[in-house]
């Protein structure tokens, strides 16, 4: 339910909304996208030059008695060419992966510490395995657009202004005729920029579903396969899994017809060359040489136009990625501090709960009018069946929620009042799901908190009977635990 109202959100962000969102995260690099764009120019405008040369010497072979010196000054120059381009290339390539691995950091800590500090009711709303597709695989995507996308769109537009400029210089008759395609071809992205965003948001929806159904049944295999549900879980994966599978079916076909649409404009294109140009050569209005650089020119149009559908293929990829990523990122925290929050020094322990009304979802209330006092050093029991809201108590004392009507109070102060890292650190909570995170036992006990001693570790372990058992494991309060603990036994966690 979550991902889908987060989906309908966001599709009404538009690119240009996206685009400049995305571009604030380049804003930090701005001197190595400018020094990027230096050698993108010179060496878009060395490698426009090949054709040029090509005619060139084309012509000078044609001539009876030519002189080989010269079409060896071309064949200098054309190597020359190839080693800017390629050495501009080179440096490039590694300056744009170190920006956009940087950038990507950036991003996943941010999404990262949004969720950290979220609502545990927002966390609850929708799949881990949902929220970890956008820190990993959206985030991922994102890369190729600040490692290729941006540079290959100012690249290529570049590359097709120059090559238009020496086809018109060189024969503006011919060039009029080629550029005849170009509409068609705006006329071909347009529809398929419309088509293409619709597979891609289809796609990344389908594969967050499957991630979020493999990340909770793997978790609970070991209860599948005590009621034997194999089959009934396998049918449910195979029924994602072929969505997926047809989401990016439709995508490949989608691309399939662009790029032959494409390539059939170039045909176009090269023909109105050889077609208009012949006639020019019977005529004696142009050279050969002339003819063979246009066609070398209407290739070298079309190669950068191509690279724009790719990019353009990556940019529509990404602009869904950060549609979701952004979902998230601009769904603010509904719980939060008060301006003037108060940070307690210490807490007495006095909880007062006055008429306080809650529910998690609407018209299901779970607590009516509850109203108790428990006095400072007191121990309290609540008694009561199963959903009558015990649990819940627990979670409102550290505002895991928020109520809907009344109040509660710690040593008299609403607990609203109070700033929630200082709620949570002097108010312990000991959860029925006991939850274990990878690496030894004594960072589950401390959780990388400096404050508690070894001592005031083993203190603690000896009160609940754990130190007698973990005394005996090889490595003691270093021995390593694993994914959730499941080195434990249940009655150890």
């Amino acid at each position: 339910m979550f991902d889908e109202n987060v989906d309908k959100r966001t599709y009404a962000m538009k690119d240009g909304d996206l685009f400049r969102r995305l571009l604030a995260y380049a804003k930090p690099y701005w001197l190595q996208f400018i020094f990027v764009f230096v050698l993108l120019f010179v060496a878009s405008y060395a490698i426009t030059e090949q054709p040029l040369y090509i005619g060139q010497a084309l012509d000078i072979v044609s001539v009876d008695g030519f002189d080989f010196s010269l079409i060896m000054n071309i064949v200098y120059r054309m190597i020359l060419i190839i080693v800017i381009y390629n050495s501009f290339t080179y440096i490039n390539t590694i300056i744009l992966q170190r920006i956009g691995q940087s950038i990507i950091y950036t991003i996943r800590q941010e999404i990262f510490t949004h969720l950290e500090n979220h609502d545990i009711a927002y966390l609850n709303s929708s799949p881990t395995g949902s929220f970890v597709t956008r820190v990993t695989n959206d985030t991922n995507i994102l890369n190729e657009m600040f490692t290729s996308v941006i540079v290959s769109i100012i690249g290529s537009l570049f590359v097709i202004g120059n090559i238009i400029f020496k086809m018109i210089n060189l024969d503006w008759r011919m060039a009029l005729y080629v550029l005849i395609t170009i509409p068609i071809i705006v006329v071909i992205t347009f529809i398929f920029r419309i088509a293409a965003r619709k597979a891609y948001r289809t796609q990344r929806r389908n594969r967050s579903k499957v991630n979020a159904f493999l990340a909770e049944h793997l978790g609970g295999m070991k209860i599948i396969q005590i009621f034997n549900q194999e089959k009934r879980k396998f049918d449910e994966f195979d029924e994602l899994n072929t969505q997926l599978k047809y989401s990016f079916y439709k995508q490949i076909l989608i691309f399939g017809i662009f790029r032959p649409a494409m390539y059939f404009m170039y045909i176009a294109a090269a023909l109105i060359v050889f077609y208009v140009g012949g006639v020019s050569v019977i005529t004696g209005l142009i050279s050969v040489g002339v003819v063979v650089t246009m066609h070398a020119f209407v290739g070298n149009l079309f190669e950068p136009i191509n690279q724009l559908a790719e990019v353009y293929n990556v940019l529509q990829s990404a602009f869904a990625s950060a549609e979701r990523i952004f979902g998230i990122m601009d769904t603010p925290p509904q719980i939060v501090d008060e301006e003037d929050g108060i940070e307690l020094v210490e807490m007495r322990g006095e909880i007062e709960f006055k008429d306080v009304w809650f529910k998690y979802v609407e018209d299901e209330w779970v607590l009516k009018g509850v109203s108790f006092k428990v006095l400072s050093k007191e121990s309290v029991a609540f008694v009561g069946a199963t959903g009558s809201g015990k649990t819940t108590i627990l979670s409102l004392i550290v505002r895991n929620y928020d109520i809907q009507q009344g109040e509660i109070l710690i040593d008299g102060i609403n607990i609203k009042r109070i700033k929630k890292s200082t709620l949570r650190r002097f108010v312990g909570q000991m959860l029925q799901d006991v939850f274990m995170f990878s690496g030894t036992i004594e960072s589950n006990i401390k959780l990388l908190s400096k404050d508690i001693t070894d001592n005031e570790m083993i203190e603690a372990c000896k009160y609940v009977n754990a130190h007698q058992f973990i005394d005996k494991l090889d490595h003691k309060y270093q021995e390593p635990v694993r994914e959730r603990g499941n080195n434990f036994s249940s009655g150890q966690r």
